[in-house]
């Protein structure tokens, strides 16, 4: 799970999260520092392209188990 930095969902994100962990749900939690609710969209930002490479790494890795 990734929460944006500037998100008005970012706590709530948060708290389902660690909620899942209670529960025994194997999850991650990738806060992305600098970034806003829909920032991915904007694909020439450094940022962007930053965050795509770590959950595209997430999600090969949990594939691959």
């Amino acid at each position: 799970m990734a929460t944006m930095e500037f998100d008005p969902l970012r706590y709530e994100g948060i708290t389902y999260a660690l909620r899942l962990l209670q529960a025994g749900v194997p999850v991650e939690l990738h806060r992305c520092l600098g970034t806003f609710h829909g920032s991915p969209a904007v694909m020439s930002a450094d940022v962007s392209q930053r965050q795509l490479a770590e959950l595209g790494s997430v999600l090969r890795r949990t594939l691959a188990e």
